[in-house]
């Protein structure tokens, strides 16, 4: 486009300090299941973590998105990062569960905090000549972040948990200097809305019922196993899979210095580091564009129902790795992935199509509870893990994740028979 509206110097910024939160953020988060266990800790108490934590990510941005459009983008950003600093130096000084628990919900807080403010800045900044490609240069950013985190991390646990907290404190210090020095307070017309005025809005929005069921349902059978996979893959990777034999496939087709990159050594033997391959970011910076070009000549709910049926198929797969060949995970991985670029934009433009164009914003936000509903996963998943894996079996929960997926085909098909589509305003 000849006429594109050149980026502003804080987009840049902006997402320059998004690479860097999402590769603290999941360079945590992914070798946290890891840790735990290492110390001791039980399946259960590990679930209940999860669950706070990814309650606290994804419902606190309905409160910071408020106090950022009253005290400035900067001004919040700030204290996110003085939320973060200190909590993630609290995991290199504590090792009891209390300690743990509070310290990553206080992380989690740290990263609701964070999470609406570099998207509101691209909104700020882009128009209509350059949105799509400024947000595509966003979601970018968070799978750059969002792969290296766990690789580097992971490389650095392999040595001393220790660096790999410092080097994601490191992160954030780097963050905060950015910020202070330029990051520039993008204009834009605030909203002048308070919470509680927000919060009586998305009210309003949930006194539609058949919408509210439907957030519900969404939660339940979308985003509870879509979370359980990023809760468990990475250490059912490290603790239930050969993966010194994983190790010697990826040499086998990427060469013995990729495959070290994913790896360490333990005894003579080299083993891929759970966390380093368990993760969808660098499938979707290979796929995601061509995926989302073959699927939008569909419309979204078909879309989204067959995406399901790929994240349940991956999931058969990445069970098959335990029972089979460890080298199965990569294509159940990529399956899973691939599910995921179909049908989580699809549903989640599929909200908006529910909407008039002067309340998509609006209905988008209520979105936030399906995805509060998917944060239990951790205490229904990640405990049925532990239960398997006490009776030999931990790649069942994968084949109960299948079903699961499966079953909610069923179910948003039957939701729709009887109660009908939603009326859609796509003009």
């Amino acid at each position: 486009m000849s006429n594109r509206t050149p980026f502003p110097k804080v987009f840049w910024v902006a997402n320059l300090v998004e690479v860097l939160e999402r590769f603290a953020y999941y360079g945590i988060y992914f070798s946290f299941g890891i840790y735990l266990t290492k110390l001791g800790y039980s399946k259960d108490q590990l679930g209940f973590v999860q669950t706070l934590f990814l309650l606290l990510s994804y419902c606190i941005p309905v409160v910071s998105g408020t106090f950022a459009d009253r005290y400035g983008f900067k001004r919040v950003l700030i204290v996110s990062y003085l939320a973060y600093l200190p909590s993630i130096s609290l995991l290199i000084l504590t090792k009891s569960f209390s300690g743990i628990a509070l310290t990553m919900l206080t992380i989690g807080l740290a990263a609701g905090i964070f999470k609406p403010l570099v998207s509101g800045t691209v909104r700020a900044v882009t128009d209509k000549t350059n949105t799509s490609l400024g947000f595509g240069i966003f979601y970018a950013m968070v799978n750059i972040g969002g792969s290296f985190g766990p690789i580097v991390m992971g490389k650095l646990r392999a040595i001393d948990w220790n660096y790999a907290f410092y080097a994601a404190a490191a992160a954030i210090v780097v963050m905060l200097i950015i910020t202070l020095l330029f990051y520039e307070e993008p204009p834009r017309k605030p909203e002048g809305e308070s919470l509680g005025k927000k919060l009586a809005e998305i009210g309003t929005v949930l006194k539609d019922a058949k919408f509210t069921i439907f957030l519900a349902l969404l939660g339940a059978f979308f985003w509870v196993p879509f979370w359980a996979f990023f809760n468990l893959c990475a250490l059912y990777v490290d603790s239930n899979l050969d993966t010194a034999a994983l190790y010697g496939s990826i040499r086998s087709v990427f060469g013995t210095g990729v495959a070290n990159f994913f790896s360490e050594e333990t005894d003579g033997v080299r083993r891929v580091l759970g966390e380093t391959i368990s993760h969808t970011g660098w499938i979707i910076m290979l796929l995601q564009i061509p995926v989302s070009y073959v699927f939008e000549r569909f419309r979204p709910m078909p879309s989204f129902l067959f995406g399901l049926a790929v994240c349940s198929a991956g999931f058969v797969v990445i069970g098959m790795a335990k029972a089979d060949s460890a080298w199965l995970v990569f294509p159940g991985i990529a399956l899973f992935a691939i599910g995921e670029m179909i049908s989580s934009p699809r549903i989640q433009e599929y909200i908006t199509w529910l909407a008039p164009k002067e309340k998509a914003g609006l209905y988008m936000g209520t979105n936030f509870l399906a995805v509060a509903v998917g944060a239990f996963s951790g205490v229904l998943y990640t405990s049925l893990y532990g239960s398997f894996g006490k009776g030999g079996h931990p790649e069942h929960v994968w084949y109960v994740l299948a079903g699961h997926m499966a079953l909610a085909i069923v179910v948003f098909t039957v939701f729709r028979k009887v109660a009908g589509d939603f009326r859609t305003h796509e003009e």
